[in-house]
């Protein structure tokens, strides 16, 4: 088995679509009005709209902008440049500036705006750029 997405499901689709390819600089694949991806070499992050539910059983089976508990995390090459790239776009929804956290990244925590919370982050130890496969410092 091999972990493939993750699905967003919003209210509205072209605000969110905009706002991770503003965060990323990746281009989101629009598939239909309903339905777009992101694509990465690791994984993607798929965005549904509401009426995509519907081929799923039903409008009931997930609520929009109603996460608490999962944060949707990006590598980045340089966290501290692609803040200083973004920071207008998530001035008011900031939750953590960069910070160096005690297993090795440096994480820099917003919300995105159907209120998940997203995490850019740089591996900055050895052990932490180990583990994703990148050259020490």
């Amino acid at each position: 088995m091999n972990f493939a997405s993750v699905r967003i499901i919003t209210g509205d689709i072209e605000p969110l679509v905009k706002f991770y390819e503003d965060i990323t600089g990746c281009t989101v694949i629009m598939y239909t009005p309903d339905f777009a991806e992101l694509q990465t070499s690791s994984g993607t992050l798929a965005i549904g709209s509401i009426n995509t539910l519907a081929l799923f059983g039903g409008q009931h089976i997930a609520e929009p902008a109603s996460n608490r508990s999962v944060i949707i995390e990006f590598l980045v090459e340089d966290v501290d440049k692609r803040y200083e790239e973004i920071s207008a776009v998530i001035n008011n929804t900031l939750v953590q500036a960069p910070t160096t956290m005690p297993w090795g990244n440096r994480s820099l925590l917003f919300r995105d705006p159907d209120g998940n919370l997203v995490n850019l982050f740089t591996p900055i130890t050895p052990q932490a750029r180990q583990k994703f496969g990148l050259s020490a410092v």
